[in-house]
């Protein structure tokens, strides 16, 4: 559990991105015997595929949705349209998942690859917070557009050279229901990472099997801070469906990979990285806290590893988990709230919002714009977060999709210190997972982009570990070169 402090700070990342202005009409489940009902614009009202019907994506209209349904999935459905948006290279796709019979509706855009959109691997991104929409990775970090800062763009956005689509197909998805343009018609809202689990299964599977180019395609689940609690969970429900699958004889997902950046991951960790990271040189030369500070912080840490241990990962308490996290915060990360830094880069000053970035405030005044949600397809409320709750230590999800031979990328900024890397080399190195001992023997070595050092990495066949120097949180934002370079690498399974 998250204390109130750390709740409020992840609550702000995200709510920051949203106008909480008067809600719109909640729209009725997209079926076609409700058309009469419903509260929208009737050029996108959607036609209709029959269930388990196979589709090129090619044959996706521009200016209506298509409904792609499936008889395995008989509460969820897919509503899909070509979008004039963000890159103009590519083929672009924007619509809905919308589960419980219509109630909940989780959005996402879909970007062609620049390269060979018929050949290459799909990936899909999810941002963190919780609560945070992809839209933040989609313009801020590796998507194939950035938001204009210069308000020079006559669109409002700039083409991005180093785009994740370089290299694959790629998703970013609003979940869960009440992130980013994600909503539900009644106020339902998805309480837990396994609930949320069900329907991203649920999504890709229509998807690749109406969309019939995309089987037997390579997929990666990516994203970024909480998705180090989202994307092992999710991963482990597409491998253990894909069991059912085989036993059933039917068609399974290509899951090949994950990558986690700067994720909150190994939750245990968390406060004696920070520790290292602003009382000692693990992100800077110089330490940027206090003396005072640090020598209080270090005073706290045994008490706060002990109580965490004991309340939140060796049997989960929920009370005694919420009195150890508090502690944990007031006693270790006051004075780096207190401080004034940016504490997703502190190497800088907080500049903007609460999330500490200028370009947070320019995306959520672009995505509010009305073309911008007209074009997208986006016809209910403004932007909102709904926070996720968590009890279960997610490096066990990590460990068990290891064993089965899935590939684990994680990397991480150094300068960041809210999901630090010393705190997810400290959970990983601790892994419990037969590739223990050789992982802690593979030895770190440099890598370099462009001639210049990039950070450090230490690899296995399944497993690797990824620094990235001189750069914070939002990796793909500050060193955008170096981070599609490790991912292309990552792909096509070679070495850094």
């Amino acid at each position: 559990m998250m204390s109130f402090k750390t709740g409020l700070l992840a609550f702000l990342l995200c709510v920051s991105l949203g106008v909480f202005g008067t809600p719109g009409t909640s729209q009725a489940v997209f079926d076609t015997k409700h058309d009469n009902n419903l509260a929208f614009n009737s050029t996108f009202a959607p036609s209709s595929s029959k269930p388990d019907e196979t589709l090129h994506l090619s044959s996706v209209g521009l200016n209506e949705f298509t409904t792609l349904t499936h008889s395995r999935f008989p509460k969820h459905q897919v509503r899909v349209k070509k979008t004039a948006f963000c890159d103009p290279t590519v083929n672009v796709y924007t619509g809905y998942l919308d589960v419980d019979e219509g109630a909940k509706h989780l959005f996402f855009y879909f970007f062609e690859s620049r390269r060979d959109p018929d050949t290459d691997d799909v990936m899909m991104w999810i941002n963190g917070g919780p609560g945070c929409s992809s839209s933040m990775g989609l313009l801020m970090e590796l998507g194939p557009c950035s938001i204009d800062m210069s308000s020079k763009s006559p669109n409002g956005t700039n083409w991005n050279p180093y785009g994740w689509n370089e290299a694959a197909n790629i998703f970013f998805l609003d979940q869960p229901v009440g992130v980013g343009f994600s909503y539900a018609d009644f106020g339902e809202h998805i309480d837990t990472t396994e609930d949320a689990a069900k329907n991203v299964h649920a999504f890709v599977t229509i998807f690749f099997e109406t969309f019939t180019q995309f089987a037997g395609r390579r997929l990666h689940l990516s994203g970024e801070s909480y998705g180090g609690r989202y994307l092992p969970v999710f991963a482990s429900e597409i491998y253990d469906q894909n069991q059912v699958a085989k036993r059933e004889g039917r068609s399974v997902l290509n899951l090949q990979s994950v990558l986690i950046g700067n994720g909150n991951t190994g939750r245990s960790t968390l406060y004696p990285g920070r520790y290292e990271i602003e009382c000692g040189t693990a992100a800077l030369d110089v330490p940027v806290q206090s003396i005072s500070n640090c020598v209080r912080m270090k005073m706290a840490l045994p008490r706060c590893e002990k109580a965490m241990q004991e309340a939140c990962v060796d049997r989960f308490d929920m009370i005694n988990c919420q009195a150890a996290v508090n502690f944990c915060d007031s006693e270790i990360s006051s004075g780096m709230w207190a401080s004034g830094r940016n504490v997703y880069d502190i190497s800088k000053m907080c500049v903007g919002d609460d999330l500490c970035y200028e370009e947070n405030s320019a995306i959520k005044r672009f995505l509010d714009l009305p073309v911008t949600r007209k074009l997208l397809g986006r016809l209910g409320r403004n932007f909102g977060s709904r926070l996720d709750k968590w009890a279960v230590p997610t490096q066990y999800y990590v460990a068990g999709l290891l064993e089965r031979g899935i590939r684990v990328l994680i990397y991480a900024g150094t300068y960041d210190w809210q999901c630090n890397w010393v705190s997810n080399k400290l959970w990983v190195d601790g892994l419990e997972w037969s590739g223990k001992k050789d992982y802690g023997n593979a030895p770190w070595k440099d890598w370099y982009v462009g001639g210049k050092k990039a950070g450090e990495v230490k690899s296995t066949p399944l497993l690797s570990f990824v620094t990235i120097r001189g750069a914070g949180h939002m990796v793909p934002h500050d060193k955008p070169e170096e981070s599609l370079t490790m991912v292309a690498k990552w792909l096509e399974g070679q070495s850094l």
